[in-house]
């Protein structure tokens, strides 16, 4: 049996997910901020989950920048680590299931342990987009995630937009793995059909049952309905009473025969000199003879 293609679409994009997913969880770009008053114009700060990195077009990014505002304890940067933690091994679990489930080495694959992974993928999913789109409401609220005051602008990293990318994704993959259940409810509905029936179901004591005589019918209505002549009850015995006995035989048909010789006038004696004496003799009988000729 070849492997279906909802299985094929979920091994694909689930993988493609969690790699998208991972990358922006490490990757220290959820935030860019520039625009330092005592600083260069071109320097520009990254911020991520876990680490600051502070990058200028003179010199090579550093990372490790101290945090001064508290960045890395506001409730965004704290729910979207554990959130986002979660969502890995949820992707892991997932696609270790589909790999059990799909099976592309054997000929039949496990539908509902399939479709069970697509479930796990999709929760995982789900759980990478909440922390993301969370971050990327209060991505400009001062308050919420500290920066400094004006004329310092943010903008949203490139990390924020993997994130997004890996969550469509395992929403997808796993929407797409989760199909495999509907040949498994098929073959259990199947079965079920299939399976005796139980006990009788028991009546309930309130019901009641009425046997009401049928209606007297008048007899234009009885034999006359539809506009059809329908014969009475004795008539329509009588019509469809079989007949008893078998069939006589009949006699074999007899030959034609004539009771008359046709052959006895032209039988003649035969002479005693060996000579026929048809031309000499006259025909004694009825019937032309060979003189005649």
């Amino acid at each position: 049996m070849r492997t279906p293609v909802v299985m094929i679409l979920g091994m694909v994009l689930a993988p493609c997910g969690l790699l998208l997913t991972l990358t922006g969880t490490l990757t220290p770009g959820w935030r860019l901020v520039k625009g330092f008053l005592d600083q260069p114009v071109d320097v520009v700060l990254y911020q991520g989950l876990w680490d600051m990195c502070r990058e200028q077009s003179s010199s090579e990014r550093q990372c490790g920048q101290p945090d001064d505002l508290g960045y890395f304890a506001a409730e965004p940067v704290r729910v979207a680590r554990g959130l986002m933690i979660a969502s890995l091994a949820a992707t892991a679990l997932g696609l270790l299931l589909a790999t059990v489930g799909v099976r592309c080495w054997q000929d039949e694959p496990h539908f509902a342990l399939a479709g069970l992974s697509g479930v796990v993928l999709f929760a995982a999913g789900l759980l990478s987009l909440i922390p993301v789109s969370w971050y990327n409401h209060f991505l400009a609220d001062r308050a919420v995630l500290p920066a400094q005051s004006s004329p310092v602008t943010v903008q949203v990293g490139y990390s924020l937009v993997l994130g997004y990318l890996g969550s469509c994704l395992l929403l997808l993959g796993g929407f797409s793995l989760a199909l495999s259940f509907a040949p498994w409810c098929a073959e259990r509905c199947r079965s079920c059909r299939k399976a005796p029936p139980g006990r009788a179901r028991r009546s309930s004591i309130s019901t009641v049952y009425i046997d009401w005589p049928e209606p007297a019918l008048t007899p234009a209505i009885k034999y006359y309905s539809d506009g059809q002549h329908r014969p009475r009850p004795v008539q329509l015995g009588a019509a469809s009473q079989r007949k008893a006995g078998f069939p006589m035989p009949r006699p074999p048909p007899k030959a034609y025969s004539n009771p008359v010789e046709v052959l006895d006038g032209e039988k003649a004696p035969e002479s005693h000199h060996g000579v026929s004496s048809r031309s000499t003799r006259s025909c004694g009988s009825a019937l032309p003879c060979d003189s005649d000729l």
